[in-house]
């Protein structure tokens, strides 16, 4: 086995959880890999999950990323929301402190958090992290890369696999909120719409239907046209893409956003599962989850990418400290306490949002939601 072979810490995952820890680890003078296998370039790639808030800038700031992370992206002046009434309400950001956000071209910012990483000493590989095995001092991380397996050791693993948690879930309890997926397409952005203006509305767009819900928001890469339903909910038609075109365009607002451009050879939908998740515990002897893999939300709170810049810090953090030699019992408490805290104001804020809406409370996917929810830390295990 050669030195390259051989890490103080390995970061599995390249998002943006994964590259804030292997950032933090670098600067903190540690050998770290981070192990990541991004997708191949597509004329609809994208990745959902594109609202970063105006809360992040000073994190931002803190770790040196500040402005050019959020650069190339568009600034977000609040949501149109149809949520609980029929009537379209604005939702702006002056009471903000921060002011408006951003949204986001989610491969180029997880591209940019990546080379800041390796710009620090991270080194990346390309594969997937597929096993890590306690063997005596240290870990031994299985990769899987194209022409075989290769084996990595490390003192330390950084699970930010996101929803999959590939190293986490076998040494914890993952516990799933409900069922929600997401159907969603990349329309690609129009350099001019049909009466002769670009599509620069760049709010976003929330409506409530009678089988779950409606987003669209612009990025710098297009318009993202998504709907949240359970799996037995869903329309069939929803998977082609003529199909989710009219499905979009039989809401109130939501097809109202959509330019003639869009409405010719839209691409076939993708499906991404969306419900929260919550791990138990967030780490252990040698190991450590980040972002989706500690604790995923429903894309309604549009705090998945903000809790994981934090989480990621504070995971790369509580590695170094341990490294460092502090006792890991009390670095992973401290972490334990802070994604306990999210998940907590979380839990409080998704009831309450989808209590608001009553007008369909007895059909399937409003009911669901409106139950007695579990108390915090419960739920359906996976």
């Amino acid at each position: 086995m050669t030195r390259h072979e051989v890490y103080d810490a390995v970061v599995a995952g390249g998002g943006p959880a994964g590259a804030v820890a292997a950032l933090v680890l670098a600067r903190a003078g540690r050998h770290v890999a981070i192990v990541d296998d991004p997708p191949a370039p597509a004329a609809d790639a994208h990745k959902v999950g594109e609202s970063l808030p105006s809360a992040a800038a000073p994190l931002l700031r803190d770790l040196n990323l500040w402005p050019d992370s959020i650069a190339p992206h568009l600034r977000s002046t609040g949501m149109y929301v149809s949520w609980g009434s029929p009537v379209l309400h604005e939702r702006g950001s002056v009471q903000d402190p921060y002011g408006a956000g951003w949204q986001l071209d989610r491969l180029r910012f997880d591209a940019f958090l990546r080379e800041a990483a390796r710009a620090a000493g991270a080194e990346p590989l390309r594969g997937r992290a597929v096993d890590a095995v306690d063997d005596g001092p240290g870990l031994r991380l299985l990769v899987r890369q194209e022409h075989g397996t290769r084996e990595l050791r490390c003192a330390w693993a950084v699970d930010a696999t996101g929803r999959r948690a590939t190293l986490a879930r076998r040494r914890a309890v993952r516990r799933r909120q409900d069922r929600l997926v997401a159907a969603h397409v990349l329309m690609p952005r129009q350099k001019e719409s049909h009466d002769g203006e670009a599509d620069r509305e760049a709010r976003t767009v929330v409506e409530a239907v009678p089988g779950g819900w409606w987003y669209t928001t612009l990025t710098p890469v297009g318009r993202i046209v998504a709907h949240l339903t359970d799996p037995d909910l869903a329309d069939p038609r929803l998977r082609t893409p003529d199909g989710f075109l009219g499905a979009a365009l039989r809401t109130r607002y939501i097809g109202a956003r959509l330019t003639a451009g869009d409405l010719t050879g839209p691409p076939a939908p993708r499906w991404s599962t969306a419900h929260g998740l919550r791990l138990t515990p967030y780490g252990g002897r040698g190991w450590i989850a980040a972002g989706d893999a500690a604790l995923s939300f429903d894309p309604l709170s549009s705090q998945g990418i903000l809790t994981a810049l934090h989480g990621g810090a504070r995971a790369g953090l509580a590695v170094a400290l341990c490294l460092a030699g502090a006792p890991p019992h009390p670095v992973l408490a401290s972490y334990t306490d802070f994604l306990d805290g999210v998940a907590t104001a979380y839990v409080r804020h998704h009831a309450e949002a989808y209590a608001t809406e009553t007008r369909w409370s007895e059909l399937p996917f409003w009911q669901r939601r409106g139950a007695v929810r579990p108390r915090d830390g419960e739920g359906a295990r996976e």
